[in-house]
């Protein structure tokens, strides 16, 4: 059986430190991982932080005034026409009727996510949502 604490034939040594996981060194001497601690990663209730995109919600409420609404279609919306709106204020109408404002941040093959204006206590909460549960979308 082969150790991952050997040397393999043609991997480069860094200084004695394995580069394998599960060696028990798993810190390369050329930095931290890309992910996790101060310098990104995911925060609390998987925010995005450190470098993914604008990295928060708006800093004020979203417009006063409301959009009309516009053609309305039978199918779920398409990732791509909504990625157009990302990180722009954005009026959502779902299909149950209700409506609110959105600031996207992350468009998925199924689903969208962002920061929802709860005007009733006056801020944004992070949110998430199937793209087949939006009947209408409209973003300034």
């Amino acid at each position: 059986m082969y150790s991952y604490d050997r040397q393999m034939p043609g991997f480069p040594s860094f200084g004695g430190q394995s580069q394998f996981p599960g060696s028990g060194q798993m810190q390369p001497p050329f930095g931290p991982p890309p992910f996790g601690g101060p310098q990104g990663g995911f925060g609390q209730g998987g925010i995005p932080q450190g470098g993914f995109g604008q990295g928060g919600p708006p800093q004020g409420p979203p417009p006063s005034t409301i959009p009309p609404e516009t053609q309305v279609s039978a199918f779920a919306v398409d990732p791509g026409g909504i990625r157009r709106c990302l990180y722009r204020f954005t009026f959502i109408r779902l299909n149950n009727g209700r409506g609110f404002w959105f600031y996207p941040t992350f468009v998925g093959r199924t689903s969208v996510a962002g920061y929802r204006w709860r005007p009733r206590q006056f801020r944004w909460d992070y949110f998430g949502i199937d793209l087949n549960r939006i009947r209408s979308f409209s973003c300034s």
